[in-house]
């Protein structure tokens, strides 16, 4: 069943017409301490009143084994049961591990994504992918549940650091070459740190109605869904590795300069053009930065690489393109040619 998104930026209300047509016996609302402190209060959901709160911490360090099994003991004490909804509003950090924790209570109970950020409106709150960090890798446990209903406005953005705002705008660059040429020029044209929040909500529909189009043909990545892993091989270990090292970067960033280095395999591998890898390094180098890199890493980027859930028998497996809008899956990548690709984006963004 195709996932149902809802475009508005009067959430509270639609979030009371969804609900009055819900056979619900309890509610429960999961944030993080950002979440209900700066977008909860503006909501002005009626219903909202009435649910049980469930504030978890904020931060990437919290999505995992030991804040879901506090949530799971929340739900537990309170009486849920298989006719309560769960509302998830924040990033995707809140949407991931809400929406684990909703899929495994009980064999699982309805759930609502209200993201709060760009990225988890891009990306983590549609598709139906929940999970947790476990064990130094990023999202190592998870199910395929979609939410009931997604409702994705840009009237929470204003709270958002520009950081964050580059984080989500990596997975539309992604949806956008995945797309096609035209989209692509799009996203590049666009000033991701710019206030025009109709025209960033205009390819903000655009971008997950590619996302949407591909889940909806293949829900449970058995095949055509692979393709947006595209960067994420690549961004997945930069991402591991930061974690490691203690200095955390948002997924997004990772992901840009996942892109990079997928876009130099596309190249080396099945001729993806210069000049539109010429122009998505020039972009990411403005807007995202450098990974911080040496060779150093290599054998531990390599490491996690290998671990990736995309690796079928422990091979570095990428999704590659042959040309905008043109995706290769499940491209085995040889050591060597990765070393060759962290070299030369490491020399486009350095």
């Amino acid at each position: 069943m195709p996932q149902r998104i809802t475009y508005t930026n009067q959430v509270g209300a639609a979030l009371d017409r969804m609900l009055a047509s819900t056979d619900c016996t309890s509610l429960f609302v999961i944030a993080d301490t950002n979440t209900s402190r700066q977008v909860l209060p503006r909501l002005h959901s009626v219903r909202l009143r009435q649910a049980t709160p469930i504030v978890i911490p904020a931060g990437e360090e919290s999505k995992g084994i030991n804040t879901l099994a506090d949530v799971w003991q929340t739900l537990s004490d309170s009486g849920a049961t298989r006719r309560s909804v769960v509302i998830n509003v924040g990033g995707g950090m809140v949407t991931d591990l809400g929406g684990m924790a909703a899929a495994t209570f009980k064999r699982g109970i309805r759930f609502v994504n209200v993201p709060t950020t760009l990225l988890s409106a891009v990306d983590a709150a549609v598709g139906g992918k929940t999970g947790i960090n476990f064990n130094g890798l990023k999202n190592e446990i998870g199910a395929f549940a979609p939410a009931c209903e997604v409702i994705i406005s840009t009237c929470f953005f204003d709270t958002l650091a520009r950081q964050e705002l580059r984080s989500g705008y990596a997975e539309m660059v992604k949806h956008a070459m995945l797309n096609g040429a035209q989209a692509f020029a799009d996203v590049m044209n666009y000033e991701p740190d710019g206030d025009e929040p109709n025209h960033l909500l205009q390819l903000l529909e655009a971008s997950v109605a590619v996302k949407q189009r591909i889940v909806e043909q293949d829900p449970t990545e058995q095949g055509l869904r692979r393709a947006l892993n595209l960067g994420h091989t690549v961004g997945h270990a930069l991402e591991s590795l930061s974690l490691q090292h203690g200095r955390p970067v948002p997924h997004g960033y990772a992901v840009a300069w996942g892109l990079v280095t997928e876009a130099v395999l596309s190249h080396m591998l099945l001729q993806f053009p210069s000049t539109d890898l010429h122009r998505l390094a020039t972009f990411v180098r403005q807007h995202y930065g450098t990974p911080g890199i040496t060779c150093d890493d290599y054998p531990t980027l390599l490491h996690l690489m290998h671990h990736d859930k995309k690796s079928r028998q422990g091979e570095v497996n990428c999704t590659l393109l042959c040309q905008l809008g043109n995706p290769v899956l499940d491209n085995v990548i040889a050591p060597d040619d990765m070393h060759t690709a962290l070299d030369i984006t490491r020399d486009y963004l350095d």
